[in-house]
């Protein structure tokens, strides 16, 4: 796992400076009425429709936990998934951006850097482990630096 640095052109955000753009970073949500201790957990919560399981994945005692949780449990996925995804990931960053400060400064400060989500072991959400994927974490927070 050899992590790239950050340069003038680009920011990847898999555990470096950028790291609070990561869905496991250490920053609360505010998301449907409840407290979620990181963003990955509200996330892997909207898989399910059942209230219990939303309930111990946002209980879970870490975001990887939460996310082997409902990885466990993805016969029980809602039916059109895969087409809500993309649209609740930018929702769910949108808050994120809007309820800490600190992640809006960061975000501003990427400029027009390319922000890329270095993760070797997902090329949907990030570029995957031949720098190839589809980056889509990265293009939603780059999609929102233009709103913000």
């Amino acid at each position: 796992m050899n992590h790239r640095l950050d340069n003038d052109k680009e920011i990847f955000f898999y555990e470096n400076e950028f790291y609070c753009f990561s869905n496991f970073s250490a920053f609360t949500l505010m998301w449907k009425g409840k407290l979620w201790p990181t963003s990955e957990q509200a996330y892997q919560s909207e898989k399910f429709d059942d209230e219990k399981m939303k309930e111990n994945i946002r209980t879970a005692p870490s975001a990887h936990e939460a996310f082997k949780f409902a990885l466990a449990n993805k016969d029980k996925y809602i039916q059109d998934w895969d087409d809500k995804k993309l649209g609740i990931m930018k929702e769910i960053i949108r808050e994120k951006i809007k309820q800490h400060p600190y992640v809006l400064k960061k975000l501003k400060d990427s400029g027009n850097k390319q922000i890329i989500e270095d993760s070797w072991r997902d090329a949907y959400w990030g570029w995957g482990s031949n720098k190839d994927g589809e980056n889509h974490l990265g293009k939603i927070w780059m999609e929102l630096r233009s709103e913000f």
